[in-house]
């Protein structure tokens, strides 16, 4: 089955209506316009036979929504430009701004997203006809897997050059041939930039995380999650681990896929959602219920997560529909 094919199926299934073209798109995609009952909003994809397709999102569901997904065997590349919610398969928040792979094909994708915050996001997915047929073809003296390159990267804030591809990926109006080979030289571009960046990253093959080690990565979790409004000395945090501060940073990177600081943001941003959807505290007040003595600060780094600022989330998040 084509890739296109498998989205047009899945989509469908799932409430969405193919669309007339709009202007908001690239033409050479084909538009879906989101269920009307339960979301608003367009759903692109353009695909390559079977080699790759990408993909972008802009919509808003109107609940709550857990997404379940078995994804055919593909690696995939996504940037959020916004979006609020959580991957389940491991537990990891979505951040705006980020740039995140997935190695689908193995395990279902599940996600929580939440509701009436816009999901707009652009990403690429190239598979086995792709990456073991067409590069192994056309590079065989050079040839390496790209799965472990793909999985180095997992979540992260920095990462410009893939976040300016695939802004650029999203801005592009052309068609015809034009758009064939504009499409085809990118996916080969983020292909190129993940290698690149896997070369600059290598894990070191003797690196073990021994059963005490994690023992002790879970109880500075669980006390992180207890206090991430306040001070976290890292001294604090080595303590409780019993270990060095430089192997609790990486034995904690290594197993989270975040640095302990992010890992603290990524708690407070969730509970300032929270707290701004259900309750009436002024953002000051959310600000300081999360550990921020400023409020500026607070809003500067939620914007950073979410792509809003607390007030429009707010207003995002309360606006009815459907």
């Amino acid at each position: 089955m084509e890739i296109s094919e498998f989205y047009r199926e899945w989509l469908t299934r799932s409430g969405f209506v193919e669309s007339k073209p709009s202007p908001d798109f690239g033409p050479s995609g084909k538009l879906y316009l989101a269920p009307e009952d339960a979301a608003c909003g367009y759903y692109w994809v353009y695909g390559e036979k079977n080699l790759f397709d990408i993909k972008i999102h802009d919509f808003y569901f109107f609940e709550d929504s857990f997404i379940s997904l078995d994804t055919p065997e593909c690696l995939s590349i996504t940037y959020y430009d916004s979006v609020s919610g959580e991957e389940l398969t491991p537990y990891r928040r979505l951040t705006a701004g980020c740039v995140k792979t997935f190695h689908g094909g193995h395990e279902t994708y599940k996600a929580m997203i939440h509701r009436n915050i816009p999901i707009r996001s652009v990403g690429i997915e190239v598979f086995p006809a792709y990456y073991e047929t067409y590069l192994r073809e056309s590079y065989p003296d050079d040839y390496l897997p790209p799965h472990e390159a793909f999985s180095r990267i997992g979540q992260t804030l920095d990462f410009p050059e893939m976040s300016q591809l695939l802004r650029q990926v999203w801005a592009y109006k052309g068609e015809g041939i034009s758009a064939k080979l504009f499409y085809e030289a990118k996916v080969a571009e983020a292909v190129s930039l993940v290698y690149e960046r896997g070369k600059k990253c290598k894990k070191d093959p003797h690196a073990r995380i021994s059963g005490q080690d994690m023992d002790a990565l879970s109880s500075v979790t669980a006390y992180i999650n207890d206090h991430f409004n306040t001070e976290l000395p890292l001294a604090t945090l080595a303590r409780i681990a019993c270990m060095g501060t430089t192997k609790l940073k990486t034995s904690f990177k290594r197993i989270y896929h975040c640095t302990i600081s992010e890992y603290i943001q990524q708690r407070r941003m969730s509970h300032a959602e929270m707290l701004l959807t259900s309750t009436e505290l002024a953002i000051d007040q959310v600000a300081s219920a999360v550990g921020y003595s400023n409020a500026g600060r607070f809003a500067a780094s939620f914007k950073n997560n979410t792509g809003l600022f607390p007030a429009e989330y707010r207003k995002m998040s309360r606006r009815t529909g459907g």
